[in-house]
């Protein structure tokens, strides 16, 4: 009969059980008649085997011989007895011995004394096992151990190893000869072995090796050896070493020297080893080896191998040749054995079984059963594709989960690789040969296996693979494995033997998150359906199970009953079923018939199917159960025998009430009712549809027959005593399940709908009138924010409600649930997850049954509102309906209650906390921990919700603070956001909980509302392909979802789709069925969500995903699919372009999209009619392309970090709580990256900057030394290796930095501006440079007069003294005569050189001014002194004239409005001004001005001083360009300025449309910027005056002419002399290059040490806004609003200023750092000129033109400046005397140097040079609020934008018709419906379209925001007054100042910029 395997693992066990269904061989000695002749052996005559030995060794085990080919094996190792080599032995053949036939069960080591005498039998009292190559031994008639070689047998069904008796000195000994087994190593020998270690006390084994020549098969000899007997046998092994020649011996010890792999083994058998020759005959080596092995007994503590010792490793090969039942496990000599030796025999098969499973265990590479498989290690996407339906064996396990997760049933149908390659076809060896051969041989013969698959092990049994993960994993991942095993419709295990502890274990934990539903018909053929978790279900239970081998698959037979067209229950016809299986026997499994309420069902009842694996009789406690608690038995049974134990049972199931049926499988009886309620069915030989609808019937009958036939509930199954019930004995579970029962209790009794109320009352409704309140806040035109013209006031106000809100939920008590929820989420951290998946399996049974009515109920009222509508009903019915509907819809919202509504309600205490800033009363632990809490179970593997689905709205504090948690345990790592959109009930969580193994929510009544979010954790192998370390997924409420809400808004749609789509780097787009209707909406939501991301410049990428499209796999038909969408696509991208305002006419164009690849049709989820349908395999296929697409296109992707992620979140839903999304979205991300780069900007323009000033210097050096030639070149030249640091540092920034991919955007244009700056400096450098050479050479005479004044006044100083020497003594006489004589001198040589005048200012000014204007106005404008402050006038009314045709008009307007005011309500008074903002500014002095001009438009006023500071900017470029410090003071300047001032006063009156400016403007505008000239030409002109007066330049020399001549005087020599000479021109020049230097590295300090100048200017700005905040100066903060530039240049002078106060000693420091620099060079120049002139025998002035060529760059020098030097022929004595000069005057300056304001020589402050490094930038103001963009970059593309708006009234602005100063903040008035006047016109623009307003408005982008800085509102409390005087209006009425902002101080205002800025 055909050897079967039976169940889900083929029932191959551990014991003698071919298959739990199959016939059992017994194991048999099986002998042949066809012995080989053999002359030498006497005495042992050939044993006959026949028919009849066998029929009596099959009685013994009482099963049927096997005599199917298949279990055949050959086997040429059959050992007869031989001769003794005693001549007095007895001859015969002994088969066992003593042990054998007096055998005890409880074997011990033999005691103390025990002697190794031969007993009264002669019996042998030593034994030992030979193994080792056939090639080590030399068979023959004089080898004492083992005599001849023996005879092959062939055709045995089984080997036989029969000891051979011998006897060697004088020692009976029994010899095992197992030479050459582990050659073969075939899976029959374990059987063999078994016999033998059962029958035998093995003394030693014996390791036969050949000495020198350590073959293959040596090397695994020992491996082998443990393989078959266990670790222990070591012990017992001595290596015996053969020679053929005596002289190898003596090489022992050198081969174990020189060969490792030798010394390894023998130190593996614990360093025992002897020798001998191969033939084995030498007597006195049999001795010695004898009294090694007495040794090896004696060091052993007396023990010998015994059977408790083994461990056969083939025991997972071997099981097909063992049955199941236990009684064969001792190879058919249990019955032979006392009863009291099966206690023994179940010890061995234990020992088996977990050796069975750790070796599978260990195949499937599952690393052992210590270390637990965890759910996340299996939830990682991993590289390789498993779609392929075979696999490598050490893949086997990740490759079943991973199908299995994502419910691809044919998880039980994979092969592996290398079996699947070698069981291909075999190809015959007479292929080639011409001869055909027998037909008969060639087809009925057997066919010889290769050697290769006689070694092979047979391939892993799947169900092995699953019961060792479901062994191997914890609990979640067992939890987890069984639930997707039910979603496979796949029995489930229910009763386990663990292999590991030999226990029962029922899991009942693994069943707790299983549901089913049925539907059942009753009598009256109403159709009911059920819906309940499995282990609640109360069903009858048909308990299937097998006594002894059946030929029928019990498994197949009862997939038929319930499944035909499904492998419910794995059985041995399965794909992916062996010959072998290690842990399935006594495997009890459990599945489910459901029924759908059709006529088809074959049972009209849920029933369940129990199905006990192996042989019943075997597994006695699984089936006391089962028969327990069946409604039916069903016992499929062989032909048995009267007094067959099995027919014990079996008559005690026939005598009880219960229904039995009986399966016979050696009968082909029809169905026969026995008795009532016994049936027997006869299974041979009859066609199975009759046999399966008869066993239905039996069923059925048995069901209804058996009236107190127990109901079977899962949960019972744990009353049992005996079995380990998971959740009892686990003590995580346990504890777990505990705390969640805690919690349950107070549930109890409560009423569902009205528990979140109760017990979460901070999500209800204080949080949805939050939200509400919270959207009307952000559009002013909900609710009541945009009545009244004040929108600041009321949006106070409604700011304050809802910290009211926060208030009064932050003050409600903290309900004991919360509490004891939030206690046990602080337990350690093993036992949370336990927790909450117990709180969560909890608390949907607690709901599931009313949800369940209530979601009944809905229908019921939903059909009754649609059939009204039908029928057009209008009447109060059809309102009541629609008023019951709403009813219970609110109900089944209530109702919904679950963990995520828990988390909600923390979310909510955390949120209320942080608002109010302080704790919970009640609370015993501080709120700030609750995030980090969230954060764990997120890591976990919990979803977190994102955005709550009741109230429609991001809780953003507590998403923010989780993420940030979040961050804190694991990094900033990066994730790649995958997002799903789709209407309801789409599949939409189905499909992400495949693809990735999540657990999503997906049962029926509790779909996804809102937004939830789970980590999946990327493999370390997947990360070389992604360069990301999670893939965050993103699980979004259905589309057109919210009729349960009744909320169903088109509106709320797009906010989900916009918010989804932004936050995703990939969004799936999941469409359901082919309903064009429903396709069309989603399609032009999403495209419009697209769309909306392209305007804000995210660029998300998207998948379509199909499902349930019919036929998949007609490619034309998938073809048409595409092109429909794709016209779909551009159909729909029309109509959202029109919506969201722009031309936009394909879908391509809005995002990149390729509909060849991006549209995945996939398969209908069930593979036939649900609740019995497993899902479609083309489904899980699906999946996996879309997965593996997925990945693909993410590896291109580098994702986001968490904290990016955490700001994108925020930005988009700021942005969606705004009315126009696009108009609104700031990308905050973008925005801090951009900040950031700008800060790296500041540094590298620094770096520029500095290097060129260092250049700058150094050329300048060059000039005044007469090196007039400067190229363009030379600056390049030496700025490259600065640029090149800057280009390198910009390109690592721009390739490296985390932000990267959103830099990339920027890099192009920093370039440029870096290259641009680059080349701005070098041509301005080169400017300046080119103006110092002519400067240089326009001086040239000069310079050339000056030498002779020097030459002539050295040689008359000279010459006077020489000639005074000794005539005057007196000092005073000296002095005297000296001057008398200077003055003679200077003037003679001054007296063709004409004076210079002093400078005469204002008389010049009043001049120029008088020749268009008259004299006395001018004089009178001169003295009134108003144009000092015309730049910071309040307004200019003083200065305008209203041009006639405006005057009456405006009049009119005025008096009019003022008339209509009086007349209208208050309330139509408020919309009237609430249109009629515009704005006007106060005059400065504070006068009343004239009715007309009070309507005056504040454009008009900011225009006037927009002209004022660009003159005065336009002529501050004509002072610098002015040549005085060159040429001199001349009044054509003046004349340059006033033109200017002219032109710009009649070009801006030539555009103005209202007024005319007074003349009085022009002049005060003329003498402004002349008093502006005047303190700079001043200044310069004294700088030109010493540098050109002859007079002052020789009066300056007279101190070192004075010095030689005292010198001269007193004698000293001219080289002395004009060493000294030299080093006083040395000094200034020193002195000013070490100024220079320190101006520079001062500025680099600063920019380090103070931190207001450390980053870039918004930074600056930030110190700057608080510098005046501490001082309060009103004044200074009107110079900061209306003049910035200027406010900023003072602001760093003052603290350059404070910074050289406080840091002297620094100062100093790098002063005298850089004086002991120029120090060394100019005393290294003397050192080499002195060199260089000695060897060339030169005089003094060749030394000078040497020294000043090597100082050319470092100092100012020339060549004849010291006069003539070829006196000087010591030159050795000048450098002595020059470097001790030079060292004293060094000494000298570093003493005289004090502070910085002895720093008056160098050509650039470091003041100048940090402003003129933060100054270099955008400095245009909002034309609102006077705010400064802050871009860093003078003329940036793109609009200017500032993070934070101010209160427009700080600029004036007020109501037309009022004197009411404007409150508004920019980004509030852009929100509402208001409207303004731009640039002084009387059309109004609203402020919406503000951009409308004219260029100015148009270059500004202002997103309408809750953005705004408490540090504005808190100065116009803190200024109110002075800002009213100052504007001349009021904060009053309409501009009244909210209270909240008067609760600001200053310290909040400090605080917000810290915060914000």
């Amino acid at each position: 009969m055909d050897q079967e395997t039976d169940d889900n693992a083929m029932d191959t066990s551990l014991d003698s059980s071919r298959d739990s269904d199959c016939v059992n061989p017994s194991f048999t000695h099986q002998y042949t008649d066809d012995i080989m002749d053999n002359p030498l052996v006497t005495g042992n005559p050939p044993i006959k085997h026949d028919e009849k030995h066998t029929e009596t060794l099959n009685k013994d085990s009482d099963d049927p011989v096997v005599t199917d080919s298949t279990t055949k094996v050959e086997f040429h190792m059959q050992p007869t007895s031989v001769p003794f080599t005693s001549p007095d032995q007895d001859p015969g053949v002994k088969t066992s011995n003593k042990a054998h036939e007096d055998y005890k069960d409880d074997v011990k080591p033999k005691e103390e004394g025990s002697n190794l005498e031969p007993d009264d039998h002669g019996d042998p009292n030593l034994t030992f096992a030979l193994f080792g190559s056939s090639e080590t031994v030399q068979f023959g008639f004089d080898n004492i151990l083992v005599g001849e070689k023996q005879p092959c047998l062939k055709n045995t069904e089984f080997p036989v190893i029969i000891p051979i008796q011998r006897k060697i000195s004088e020692h009976h000994v029994s010899v095992i000869n197992m030479i050459g087994s582990h050659e073969t190593d075939l899976e029959p020998l374990d059987n063999v072995i078994g016999h033998l270690v059962n029958e035998s006390e093995i003394h030693a084994f014996i390791f036969v090796v050949r000495l020198g020549q350590l073959t293959d098969e040596d090397k695994m000899g020992i491996e082998w050896l443990q393989r078959r007997f266990g670790d222990k046998v070591l012990s017992f092994v001595i290596i015996l070493f053969t020679y053929e020649q005596e002289e190898e011996c003596d090489t022992i010890i050198d081969d174990l020297k020189n060969n490792s792999v030798l010394e390894q083994l023998l130190e593996k058998c614990g360093g025992r080893y002897h020798s001998c020759s191969k033939n084995m005959n030498n007597q006195s080596e049999m001795r010695e080896l004898i009294d090694r092995i007495k040794q090896l007994f004696t060091d052993n503590n007396q023990q010998f191998y015994t059977r408790e010792m083994y461990r056969p490793s083939g025991d997972l090969q071997n099981s097909e040749y063992q049955s199941g039942s236990e009684t064969e496990a001792s190879i058919g000599e249990a019955k032979a054995q006392p009863l009291e030796s099966l206690a023994q025999l179940q010890t061995d098969i234990g020992d088996k079984q977990k050796l069975g499973a750790v070796q599978v265990i260990d195949r499937i590479h599952l690393e052992g059963k210590h270390q637990k498989l965890r759910t996340v290690d299996f939830l990682k996407p991993i590289v390789q594709s498993q779609s392929q339906e075979c696999c490598a064996e050490e893949e086997l396990a990740s490759v079943f989960l991973q199908r299995l997760m994502m419910l691809d049933y044919r998880a039980r149908c994979l092969q592996i690789k290398e079996n699947n390659e070698r069981h291909s076809t075999q190809q015959r060896n007479s292929d080639s040969s011409e001869d055909v051969g027998d037909a008969f041989d060639n087809i009925f013969g057997e066919t010889a296996k290769p050697s290769d698959e006689k070694k092979q092990l047979d391939a892993v049994h799947l169900m092995d693979v699953q019961m060792a993960l479901l062994h191997c994993a914890d609990s979640f991942l067992k939890q987890l494995m069984v639930t997707k095993l039910s979603q496979c419709q796949y029995a489930l295990p229910l009763l386990v033997p663990n292999p590991f502890t030999q226990q029962i274990e029922f899991p009942l934990w693994t069943y707790r998150q299983i549901n089913k539903s049925w539907k059942t018909t009753d009598d009256k053929g109403k159709i009911s359906s059920k819906f309940q978790p499995v282990y609640k279900a109360e069903t009858p239970m048909v308990a299937f199970f097998r006594f002894g081998p059946v030929s029928s698959s019990k498994s197949q037979l009862m997939n038929s009953l319930i499944n035909e067209k499904h492998n419910t229950f794995f059985h041995r016809n399965c794909p992916g079923s062996s010959r072998t299986r290690v842990l399935m026997d006594g495997l009890v499994e459990i599945a489910w018939y459901c029924p759908s309420g059709e006529k088809t069902d074959r049972f009209t009842h849920c029933i369940a199917f129990c199905n006990l694996h192996g042989d019943a009789g075997a597994n006695e406690k699984q089936l006391d159960i089962l028969t327990e608690m069946a409604s039916v038995n069903v016992a499929i049974l062989p032909q048995l025998g009267k007094n067959d134990k099995s027919m014990t049972k079996i008559q005690n199931f026939y005598k009880d009430l219960k229904p039995l049926i009986c399966l016979l499988t050696d009968n082909d009886s029809v169905l026969t009712e026995m008795r009532e309620g016994k049936y027997k069915i006869g299974l041979k030989d009859r066609n199975q549809s009759v046999v399966f609808e008869e066993i239905r019937r039996a069923i059925n009958n048995g069901l209804l027959s058996f009236e107190s036939s127990p109901i079977f509930k899962l949960e019972d199954v744990a009353k049992f005593s005996g079995i380990r019930v998971d959740e009892d004995n686990d003590e995580d579970l346990r504890r777990g399940k505990e705390a969640a029962q805690q919690m349950m209790s107070l549930l109890q009794d409560k009423d569902l709908t009205e528990i979140k109320e109760s017990f979460l009352p901070l999500q209800g409704k204080l949080w949805h009138q939050w939200c509400e309140k919270n959207k009307e806040l952000h559009r002013p035109t909900l609710g009541e924010l945009h009545k009244g013209s004040n929108i600041e006031k009321n949006k106070s106000s409604k700011q304050s409600e809802m910290l009211k809100i926060r208030e009064q939920q932050q003050a409600s008590v903290l309900s004991q649930f919360i509490q004891i929820f939030i206690q046990n989420l602080n337990l350690s951290e093993g036992n949370v997850p336990y927790f909450l998946k117990w709180l969560g399996i909890l608390l949907d049974d607690y709901t599931a049954e009313s949800l369940s009515a209530l979601l009944h109920q809905y229908d019921e009222k939903w059909s009754t509102v649609l059939n009204l509508k039908k029928k057009h009903d209008k009447s109060q019915q059809l309102a009541a309906a629609q008023v019951e509907l709403e009813t219970v819809s609110e109900k089944l919202q209530a109702a919904t209650f679950g963990l995520e509504h828990i988390l909600r309600e923390i979310g909510q205490i955390f949120e209320s906390c942080s608002s109010v800033k302080r704790n919970k009363k009640d609370m015993t632990f501080d709120f700030s921990s609750l995030p980090s809490l969230a954060a764990e179970m997120m890591m976990s593997g919990f979803p977190l919700e994102l955005m709550d689905g009741d109230a429609a709205h991001v809780p953003l504090i507590w998403v923010t603070a989780v993420l940030d948690a979040l961050i804190q345990k694991l990094g900033d790592q990066r994730v790649y956001v995958l997002s799903v959109l789709g209407i309801q009930s789409s599949g939409k969580s189905t499909m992400l909980n495949a693809m990735f193994g999540l657990q999503f929510a997906v049962s029926a009544g509790r779909c996804t509302r809102g937004a939830f979010m789970q980590l999946v954790r990327v493999s370390e192998e997947m990360k070389a392909q992604l360069k990301f370390d999670y893939i965050l997924v993103v699980d979004t409420e259905g589309l057109r979802a919210l009729e349960l809400a009744g909320r169903s808004t088109r509106n709320h749609d797009n906010e989900m789709a916009t918010f989804v789509v932004g936050l995703g780097n990939m969004t799936l787009i999941n469409i359901f069925g082919e309903n064009t209707a429903e396709m069309q909406d989603i399609l032009q939501i999403v495209v419009q969500a697209f769309m909306r991301m392209k305007k804000v410049r995210l660029t998300p990428s998207c998948m379509f995903v199909h499902q349930n499209v019919s036929d998949i796999t007609a490619g034309e038909k998938n073809m048409e699919g595409r092109r429909r969408l794709q016209e779909k696509l551009d159909e729909m991208t029309k109509l959202a372009a029109k919506e969201e305002d722009c031309d936009t006419e394909f879908f391509s164009d809005v995002i990149t999209f390729d509909v060849q690849n991006d549209v995945k049709y996939f398969a209908q989820l069930w593979e036939g009619s649900p609740p019995m349908a497993p899902p479609n395999p083309d489904y899980s296929r699906n999946i996996q392309e879309l997965k593996k697409t997925i990945l693909s296109k993410a590896s291109a992707s580098s994702g986001i970090t968490l904290s990016q992620f955490k700001m994108r979140i925020n930005d988009l839903w700021n942005a969606l709580l705004n009315e126009s999304f696009v108009f609104s979205f700031k990308n905050t991300l973008e925005i801090a990256v951009y900040r950031k780069l700008e800060t790296k900007y500041s540094d590298w323009t620094w770096s520029l900057r500095s290097a060129m000033l260092s250049i700058e210097d150094k050329f300048f050096n060059r000039i005044a030394n007469r090196n007039i030639n400067v190229q363009e070149n030379d600056l390049l030249a030496d700025m490259r290796k600065t640029k090149e640091q800057v280009e390198k540092s910009m390109m690592s920034y721009f390739e490296e930095d985390k932000d990267k991919e959103i830099l990339c955007q920027w890099r192009g244009r920093f370039e440029t501006r870096i290259k641009d700056l680059h080349d701005d400096l070098v041509k301005g450098t080169k400017r300046k440079l080119d103006e110092a050479i002519e400067q240089k050479k326009a001086r040239e005479k000069l310079d050339q007069r000056r030498t002779e004044y020097e030459n002539k006044l050295f040689r008359r100083s000279k010459e006077l003294a020489l000639s005074l020497r000794n005539t005057v003594t007196d000092e005073n006489m000296l002095n005297k005569e000296f001057d008398t004589m200077w003055s003679k001198w200077v003037t003679e040589m001054t007296k063709d050189t004409p004076p210079m005048e002093d400078l005469n200012f204002w008389d010049d000014v009043t001049q120029i001014l008088s020749e268009n204007q008259e004299l006395t106005l001018v004089n009178e404008r001169l003295n009134q002194k108003n144009y000092e402050l015309i730049d910071y006038r309040s307004d200019y009314c003083v200065y305008m004239r209203l041009k006639k045709h405006l005057e009456h008009s405006d009049e009119a307007e005025s008096s009019e409005e003022a008339d209509k005011s009086s007349k209208k309500s208050k309330s139509g008074f408020r919309q009237w001004f609430g249109q009629k903002i515009m704005s006007g500014v106060e005059y400065f002095r504070w006068t009343q001005k004239p009715l007309e001009n009070m309507d005056l438009n504040a454009e008009c006023h900011h225009s006037i001083r927009h002209l004022t500071q660009k003159v005065i900017q336009d002529t501050e470029m004509i002072m610098k360009k002015s040549p005085v410090g060159t040429r001199g003071y001349s009044n054509s300047y003046i004349q340059e300025i006033t033109d200017c001032v002219q032109k710009s006063v009649k070009q801006h009156e030539s555009m103005s449309q209202k007024y005319t400016l007074k003349k009085e403007f022009s002049i005060d505008l003329s003498l402004h910027v002349c008093d502006i000239a005047r303190q700079m030409f001043t200044e310069l002109h004294k700088e030109f005056r010493e540098a050109n007066d002859p007079k002052m330049y020789l009066e300056k020399q007279k101190s070192q002419h004075w010095n030689i001549f005292k010198n001269y005087y007193r004698g000293a020599t001219t080289t002395t002399i004009l060493s000294e000479f030299i080093c006083s021109k040395l000094e200034p020049s020193i002195l000013q290059a070490v100024y220079n230097k320190t101006a520079i590295d001062l500025a680099a300090q600063m920019r380090s040490d103070i931190p207001a100048l450390r980053e870039n200017r918004p930074n600056l700005e930030k110190h700057i806004l608080k510098s005046l905040a501490k001082k309060e100066d009103f004044s200074q903060y009107i110079k900061y609003i209306h003049n910035p530039r200027e406010h900023f240049k003072q602001f760093i002078k003052n603290e350059v200023d404070r910074y050289f106060t406080k840091q002297n000693k620094m100062i100093q420091k790098i002063f005298k750092g850089n004086l002991t620099q120029k120090e060394l060079i100019v005393s290294n120049a003397i050192k080499a000129a002195t060199v260089e002139v000695k060897s060339q025998s030169g005089d003094g002035n060749m030394w000078f033109r040497c020294f000043t060529r090597t100082l050319t760059d470092e100092l100012k020098l020339t060549e004849n400046s010291c006069g003539d030097l070829s006196e000087i022929k010591d030159l050795d004595f000048l450098e002595n005397v020059l470097s001790d000069s030079l060292k004293k005057g060094t000494t000298k300056l570093q003493n005289s140097f004090t502070s910085i304001n002895d720093m008056k020589m160098c050509r650039k402050r470091p003041n100048e040079i940090l402003i003129d490094h933060f100054c270099q930038c955008c400095w245009v103001q909002c034309p609102f609020c006077k705010a400064i963009c802050t871009h860093t970059m003078e003329g940036h593309p793109g609009d200017h934008c500032v993070p934070f708006h101010r209160n427009i009234g700080l600029n004036g602005w007020f109501y037309r018709g009022t004197t009411n100063l404007c409150i508004d903040i920019c980004t509030t008035a852009v929100a509402s419906d208001r409207s303004f006047y731009p640039n002084s016109s009387d059309d109004t623009v609203t402020w919406k379209e503000y951009r409308k307003g004219g260029s100015k408005y148009a270059n500004w982008s202002i997103t309408p925001d809750q953005s705004e800085l408490p540090y504005w509102k808190w100065f116009v409390c803190r200024f109110q007054e002075d800002l009213e005087k100052y504007y001349s209006k009021t904060f009053q009425r309409y501009g009244q100042i909210p209270d909240e902002w008067k609760k600001y101080t200053k310290k909040d205002a400090l605080e917000s910029l810290d915060k914000h800025m």
